[in-house]
């Protein structure tokens, strides 16, 4: 199986007692995730969870509010 570029399979984690993750190294170097920086968990019944830094979701929220005033 071929993955497009840009997307990525980084492995498994597991969950701990607590309910937290350990995020792979590599999946970290690549997103430039720090210790300390927020990240924000979404999840959809359908598709399951997605993770992502809270800068990320707050860019392409401005975005969206951006295009909604100008009438795109």
């Amino acid at each position: 199986m071929e993955i497009p570029k840009g997307h990525y399979i980084f492995g498994t984690v597991k969950v701990g007692e607590r309910g937290q993750i350990i995020i792979p190294k590599e999946a970290r170097d690549t997103f430039h995730i720090q210790p300390g920086d927020t990240l924000i968990v979404l999840g959809d019944e359908k598709y399951g969870l997605a993770v992502t830094k809270s800068d990320v979701l707050q860019e392409f929220a401005a975005k969206i509010f951006s295009d909604k005033e100008s009438g795109k």
